[in-house]
């Protein structure tokens, strides 16, 4: 199980988001109240809702909080009046761009999100544009100490049923399915680690380097003005970015 790995991209993307953590958290509560909607508000029948509150607790969401945007979801707090959207296009250098949105006003995002890639040298695409690029995998970011060791990373994803574990110096990447995420970061937890992210992720296949100094800002931009945006949810990209 090796491969080449993109850890520090996801630190990366980690670290944006520990910088927002309370926009983070509002915006784990609506992904949680709509899968609660849409799937009943029991985790061990509903997976999406059980990977919804695997992620938010990763990020370390009160408990109180996600039993709120369950009860949001069922409608007993309130009705949680939220559509899916997925949006496709290209931001500079070709940089392959998928955003997940929860909106209650389409017109509203899809018009923010046209902004966003216009004002940054991008452009808003069609549906299936891109996505093509890209396949839905787990993701359970663990960081290295001296406490744990590759074995002992590769024989708990194994046994938990991991697609794949990537070794790099900072930390591993442990792949699952997205039916197996939830199984695994159990395990992973159970087992006394904890993850400093964990995700079903929209994860390239390919990737593009950015080399002209114009196109790494209004990338960084374009996806800083996207992820800004309460009504989005997550922005995949195959950008290499490159280590600060």
């Amino acid at each position: 199980m090796a491969g080449h790995s993109k850890w520090a991209n996801i630190q990366h993307r980690k670290s944006r988001q520990d910088a927002k953590k309370g926009q983070i958290f509002t915006k784990l509560g609506r992904a949680i109240s709509v899968a609660a909607k849409e799937g009943g508000s029991d985790p061990a029948v509903n997976p999406a809702l059980r990977d919804a509150i695997a992620k938010a607790k990763a990020q370390n969401m009160p408990n109180d909080t996600i039993e709120r945007a369950i009860k949001r979801g069922a409608g007993e707090l309130g009705n949680a009046d939220y559509q899916r959207v997925i949006y496709e296009g290209y931001g500079p250098g070709g940089v392959a761009v998928i955003v997940e949105a929860l909106t209650e006003n389409r017109n509203r995002t899809a018009g923010d999100v046209r902004h966003a890639f216009d004002k940054n040298g991008g452009n808003l695409g069609t549906t299936g544009c891109v996505s093509y690029l890209f396949e839905k995998k787990g993701q359970i970011i663990i960081e290295k100490t001296e406490q744990i060791d590759d074995e002992q990373i590769m024989m708990l994803a194994i046994d938990a049923g991991a697609l794949d574990v990537e070794i790099e110096e900072e930390g591993y990447t442990i792949i699952t399915s997205p039916e197996d995420f939830g199984r695994v970061l159990e395990a992973v937890q159970k087992s006394g680690l904890e993850p400093v992210a964990a995700e079903v992720a929209m994860v390239p296949n390919t990737t593009v380097t950015l080399a002209d100094p114009d196109d790494i800002k209004y990338m960084n931009r374009l996806i800083d003005m996207l992820e800004d945006n309460d009504d989005i949810q997550n922005v995949y990209n195959n950008w290499d970015m490159p280590e600060e």
